[in-house]
């Protein structure tokens, strides 16, 4: 049932009070990231499919709308109806620029449900707007958590969690972590992933745009791939020094390029702190979505500090070790798909390189954004 914006005049106050118009659901999307973009773009194509009333609100977290047009196209999806632009900033001030700007579009384009993915300051503002006007939330991803409260998006999923009606979580063990919080039962409902539909989905567009494995002379499970762009890495002389010694070391093991779509910030770091690219590691430009997940596909092992990565390469088979000294995808490491490393990474790197990759996919079948839909089509 949609809902209307009453005056409460007494009060001084815009109140949200819910009007039964006896017309069909309508949903509001809020990303601002383009991993929020690519998680959601399964559910965008089916509310599409379903013929749902929907529109998209982009925060512009980390780009402008207008960056991320050619994005939505070469993924095949509509347009946003708004766009924030808020850009970069402090935690604190982009958040509060989302969320007066969310507020605002939510309150003269008011839907019945607000569908928030991740762990984003977009999703933080976001679920704070719908809940104080009275709008339902979904979120989708709900019940991650890596039990590190210095990570800001830590923060964000567990605010999102517990102020959202329906949670969306991709594993059992996620459903756990939400009961365990005392979040009630039937609130919560186990999907799968929309990264499992995100990933089937784009590869099949990304076959018919792009060849990167041509185009940088690679042969298929003859190179490793690997990002690094978390601050807990690139920020710490150490810790960023340690990893590329890692990699010079599996270099020398294996005899395998290292593939290094680097994002500016990190090269930057590592000119500051007078690092020296090992032998064997190709750095390059950022790749973008579609190309890069043919590298995914193609890769022999992944390396990286990503957490949609660690998904992304469970579920494409690839075998992965993370960079970090935690992870919100236990799972991952649970069916042998990936290790946590910390920087003990030709360790760990040896170790996968023996495990194979027979495991089976935790997040689902690709139906994830079928069954959400389906869920708030009965419910609301």
């Amino acid at each position: 049932m949609n809902t209307g914006i009453l005056e409460n005049e007494q009060q001084g106050e815009r109140v949200v009070v819910r009007i039964k118009r006896g017309y069909k659901l309508k949903i509001a999307i809020i990303l601002g990231t383009r991993p929020e973009i690519i998680k959601m773009s399964p559910v965008i194509r089916e509310c599409e499919k379903r013929g749902i009333e929907y529109y998209i609100l982009h925060t512009g977290q980390h780009y402008s709308y207008e960056m991320d047009r050619i994005f939505f196209e070469q993924l095949k999806l509509p347009a946003a109806k708004y766009n924030l632009d808020v850009g970069s900033g402090l935690h604190g001030a982009q958040t509060g620029k989302m969320l007066a700007g969310i507020e605002q579009i939510l309150m003269e384009d008011t839907p019945d449900v607000v569908l928030v993915q991740g762990d984003t300051n977009t999703v933080l503002a976001g679920a704070l707007a719908a809940s104080k006007l009275h709008i339902r939330i979904g979120h989708v991803e709900a019940g991650l958590r890596s039990f590190d409260r210095t990570m800001p998006e830590e923060i964000n999923r567990i605010m999102a969690d517990h102020i959202s009606d329906y949670l969306f979580a991709p594993t059992d063990t996620s459903k756990q972590y939400l009961l365990s919080e005392g979040i009630p039962e039937d609130k919560i409902f186990v999907t799968g992933n929309t990264v499992v539909d995100a990933v089937y989905q784009n590869l099949e567009i990304s076959k018919q745009t792009a060849n990167p494995l041509k185009d940088m002379d690679l042969q298929e499970k003859g190179y490793f791939l690997t990002t690094v762009h978390r601050a807990e890495n690139t920020d710490n002389k150490d810790r960023l020094s340690g990893i590329l010694d890692g990699f010079r070391q599996v270099y020398d093991e294996f005899h395998l390029p290292i593939i290094f779509p680097a994002h500016p910030r990190t090269v930057k770091m590592i000119h500051e702190f007078g690092l020296q690219i090992p032998v064997g590691v190709r750095i390059t430009d950022p790749v973008g979505y579609l190309e890069f997940l043919q590298l995914e596909s193609g890769a022999r092992l992944i390396l990286t500090d990503s957490g949609g990565l660690q998904e992304e390469a469970c579920i494409l088979g690839v075998p992965c070790v993370t960079l970090r000294d935690n992870t919100e995808r236990p799972e991952t490491v649970d069916v042998g798909a990936n290790v946590v490393a910390g920087t003990h990474i030709i360790e760990c790197t040896k170790q996968m390189m023996q495990a194979g990759n027979g495991w089976q996919n935790p997040y689902g079948d690709g139906d994830a954004s079928k069954i959400m839909i389906q869920e708030l089509s009965v419910t609301l």
